[in-house]
């Protein structure tokens, strides 16, 4: 099996390519590094360093590596910048991921799982929010990673290029940015481990659905050879408060700071968890709790680089 990852070496992205190197898939990966790292690339999978808003080297990478499947994690995923630069978010999400489609239909591709999120659902109506909730993003970043869903329903009518669509819940792991939007289980630990007050906007009691990054990757490989033309929230279905986070991560790290509370920002969601659909479509559940997740993010980012 040959597979492709697009965002090969970014948080996600790393982790599926090791997963499909632990299973003896033959792995491209294609990654501008703009926010992905080197050190994340496994040394045995074929490296393509460009970006995917260059139609031509999207080309001639599927052209080179010839994959049965792609994996397509690469994306712009800074909200603020969506919001701030629409054109440059629509640039890479949207143009980006038609020239990957145009090169999958070229080369003969079986197959695309793609990465969207849970941004494309807007405020939710009502809880838990499942893969038939309205649709009303409240950012760029929403609106262009549901604009591609639609461009692989159309590839799929028009060239019977298979796919799969993977909306993301809140996910954390090893390998998260620290510095990156959306990453308050990474940001408070990093803030943990420094000795630094964390954060909290609002009273804290606003919930998430938070994910580990392996059963993120269970769920791309599940949908390798499964969901054909589907789409399904990858989430544990299980809120999580801001402040349990947070008393989670204080006692495993054995730190007695406390919380700054600051106001809440404008346009932030109050509730958002999610149902899904995955278990029976994907033969896929997620299986990490939440502290042995937190607890394997705290072990990795004591020794990680800073």
């Amino acid at each position: 099996m040959k597979v492709l990852v697009t965002g090969g070496a970014g948080f996600i992205g790393s982790h599926i390519v090791d997963a499909l190197i632990a299973r003896g898939a033959r792995t491209g990966v294609l990654d501008n590094l703009s926010t992905g790292r080197f050190e994340n690339i496994d040394p045995r999978v074929n490296f393509y360093h460009g970006d995917l808003r260059d139609e031509k080297f999207v080309r001639e990478t599927l052209q080179a590596e010839r994959p049965d499947y792609v994996i397509h994690q690469a994306a712009q995923v800074d909200v603020q910048t969506s919001i701030n630069a629409p054109a440059v978010d629509a640039a890479v999400n949207i143009t980006g991921s038609i020239n990957l489609l145009e090169a999958c239909r070229a080369c003969g591709v079986k197959k695309i799982v793609y990465a969207s999120s849970a941004a494309v659902y807007g405020n939710p109506r009502y809880l838990p929010v499942d893969e038939e909730h309205p649709l009303q993003p409240l950012s760029g970043y929403g609106v262009s990673k549901h604009t591609v869903e639609h461009y692989l329903a159309l590839y799929h009518a028009l060239y019977d290029l298979d796919y799969t669509v993977l909306r993301y819940a809140n996910v954390y792991g090893p390998r998260q940015d620290a510095s990156g939007e959306g990453g308050v289980v990474a940001i408070f630990t990093d803030r943990l481990l420094r000795g630094e007050r964390p954060r909290i906007f609002g009273d804290g009691k606003q919930t998430r659905d938070f994910i580990f990054v392996q059963d993120v990757v269970e769920a791309n490989l599940a949908a390798l050879n499964a969901g054909s033309g589907g789409i399904y929230n990858v989430s544990t279905g299980i809120p999580t408060s801001v402040n349990e986070l947070f008393a989670i991560l204080r006692q495993i790290t054995g730190s007695d700071i406390e919380p700054e509370y600051c106001p809440p920002r404008p346009g932030d969601i109050e509730h958002s968890y999610l149902d899904e659909r995955a278990a029976a479509g994907l033969q896929w559940r997620a299986a990490r709790e939440l502290a042995d997740g937190l607890r394997s993010l705290v072990e990795y980012s004591k020794h990680a680089p800073r």
